[in-house]
């Protein structure tokens, strides 16, 4: 690993952080209605320098750049108060597979408006009955004419009610094994028959939605990719999603030290007590371990390779984590740890927010379980679970 720029990254570095002191003063300045029409007026501005998605070409409106200067800019805007969520799925999931699947007039019409936040997207994969198994989707679709009737329902969809359109995978054949009979769609998300229904969430936001389809008529023209070969394009989404959610963000050990420092416990202050030390202790292990592993990723940028699946694991210990710092941290605020509001709670509610946050993320983009399977195959290279409907390795086995 490199933990160093290189001479071209450096440069590259100075200009981006130039343009963000910049360019971040006098977005502030411009006051804004929302969150919202501060979020698109960020995005329109990243998009005019190239700054939006710099590893997309030029002809699309991206930067033309390499993964690690995007890598580098997401590093310096980070440092800035404009973390803006809305756009993270559709340019980091549903753009990508549009632009790899559609057709021109498609891709000329959606690139470009989404790449400027004039348009948001979301992502229809999840169902009730499916858990982390995409391919055990039971929406259905059926042909009529020149046009898809669809009617079944996603939920856990991030988003939904804020986005003008989505990409859906959608069961087309019942009759086959249930990786072959999937075909993936674009869709408007305010069609007909296209009912979306905010999921209250404990930490009072709305993010996730359930979303029914009742006799929602999507035209062929709008499928990506052949009929009944919708898992091959969702793979596409999915490898984008587990490098999207690989890292991780909110309450880590310098927040909690920092609590730690201020908070009595019975003997002075808590960052005295042994048994906390050593809990601060294992969370300052897990996060190098977790730096280390996010610089190899990056050092594989820089050199122009590949990022494989470990990025799981940045995923699995970081959400793991942030739900054990919030827990102990609730915990050492005594009875001042049930109050949640930002203007009374100790850093702004921060731990507060991680103890009701922390359980979606150890889902979204696959359960631990599902993920520790990747780590192990994958990275680890053990053998596969063995199971009677993986007939070769059944037979193999029974010899």
């Amino acid at each position: 690993m490199d933990f160093n720029d290189t001479a071209e990254e450096a440069d590259y570095r100075t200009r981006a952080r130039d343009w963000l002191d910049t360019n971040v003063a006098e977005h502030k300045a411009q006051g804004h209605a929302d969150d919202m029409a501060a979020a698109r007026a960020w995005q329109a501005r990243k998009a005019a320098a190239g700054y939006a998605q710099i590893t997309w070409p030029k002809e699309w409106g991206g930067g033309g750049g390499t993964p690690i200067q995007s890598v580098i800019f997401g590093q310096e805007e980070a440092k800035h108060p404009v973390q803006y969520g809305y756009f993270t799925i559709g340019l980091g999931m549903c753009v990508p597979t549009v632009m790899a699947f559609a057709d021109q007039a498609t891709k000329d019409r959606f690139v470009g408006p989404a790449l400027r936040g004039e348009e948001i997207w979301s992502q229809l994969f999840s169902e009730p009955a499916g858990g982390s198994d995409v391919a055990a989707i039971r929406t259905r679709a059926v042909r009529d004419g020149d046009d898809w009737v669809v009617n079944g329902q996603k939920v856990w969809t991030s988003g939904a009610h804020y986005s003008d359109y989505g990409i859906v995978l959608v069961r087309t054949n019942p009759d086959v094994p249930k990786h072959k009979g999937l075909t993936m769609f674009w869709l408007d998300l305010r069609s007909p028959g296209v009912e979306i229904r905010p999921i209250h969430q404990m930490s009072g936001g709305s993010n996730f939605n359930e979303v029914y389809f009742t006799d929602v008529r999507i035209p062929d023209a709008q499928r990506l990719g052949e009929v009944d070969a919708g898992w091959k394009v969702a793979l596409v989404t999915l490898m984008n999603e587990r490098l999207a959610v690989g890292g991780g963000g909110g309450a880590g050990p310098k927040e909690i030290l920092k609590l730690a420092r201020e908070i009595d416990a019975a003997e002075g202050p808590l960052l005295k007590e042994p048994a906390f030390r050593q809990k601060l202790a294992d969370w300052w292990v897990q996060s190098e371990g977790l730096r280390n592993t996010r610089m190899r990723t990056i050092t594989a940028l820089s050199r122009g390779q590949t990022p494989g699946p470990e990025s799981s694991i940045g995923k699995i210990i970081a959400a793991n984590q942030l739900q054990d710092i919030g827990n102990s941290a609730v915990e050492a605020e005594d009875q001042f740890g049930i109050i949640a509001d930002p203007a009374l709670a100790p850093l702004k509610g921060l731990f507060q927010s991680a103890v009701m946050n922390a359980p979606g993320l150890r889902i979204a983009g696959g359960t631990d379980e599902i993920l520790k399977n990747i780590i192990a195959e994958r990275v680890l290279g053990l053998p596969g679970e063995i199971r009677t409907d993986k007939d070769a390795a059944f037979k193999d086995l029974k010899g």
